[in-house]
């Protein structure tokens, strides 16, 4: 699976995460605002992100998971992650899970790398694309739909953050239907 491809769209460039990455991603996971709906708390020191990242790189070098760096075309800035956990081959089926920084939100960023990724999944035989969204993060819900993704239920109390109980929406996607969405 090693070997990720560098994916071009109008804005932005998805390409392979690297440990020199961190300092970049460790901005992203130690940021509260990003990780509010996360499911995780956020990191406190550089080496949580390391190992988060190594961790990452072991399982992209396997074919577990299929994860990009977001970086700004223009600025080259690293501005998120964007990828797919939970595969299963053999159902040809995956989860997504993306983040960007604060900065770039509300731009059509999300929009633009989520569409890049589901061509992407296309390619490695993911049919079923799902997504796992905090019954209280609108936008993100927001953002799936306009994607395509249809909401199928609601899962309760099903992810902790804080010590607190969470209930999330539950989201669907077939890349054997992928529609390009208006940014």
């Amino acid at each position: 699976m090693n070997g990720l491809p560098v994916i071009e769209t109008d804005r932005l460039r998805l390409r392979p995460l690297q440990m020199e990455d961190s300092p970049h991603v460790f901005a992203i996971f130690s940021n509260e605002q990003v990780l509010h709906h996360y499911g995780m708390e956020p990191h406190q020191i550089l080496e949580e992100t390391e190992q988060m990242l190594t961790h990452m790189l072991d399982q992209i070098e396997t074919g577990a998971i299929i994860r990009f760096a977001i970086e700004h075309r223009e600025s080259k800035a690293l501005i998120g992650t964007i990828g797919f956990h939970n595969r299963a081959p053999s159902h040809r089926r995956a989860e997504v899970g993306y983040e960007l920084r604060p900065e770039y939100w509300r731009s059509g960023y999300a929009t633009e790398a989520l569409y890049a990724a589901l061509q992407f999944a296309k390619t490695r035989e993911i049919e079923r694309v799902g997504a796992i969204v905090y019954v209280e993060n609108v936008a993100s819900q927001r953002m799936l739909e306009k994607n395509g993704f249809i909401q199928e239920g609601r899962l309760h109390n099903y992810m902790r953050q804080r010590g607190q109980a969470h209930d999330v929406y539950v989201y669907s996607y077939m890349t054997t239907e992928l529609t390009h969405p208006s940014i």
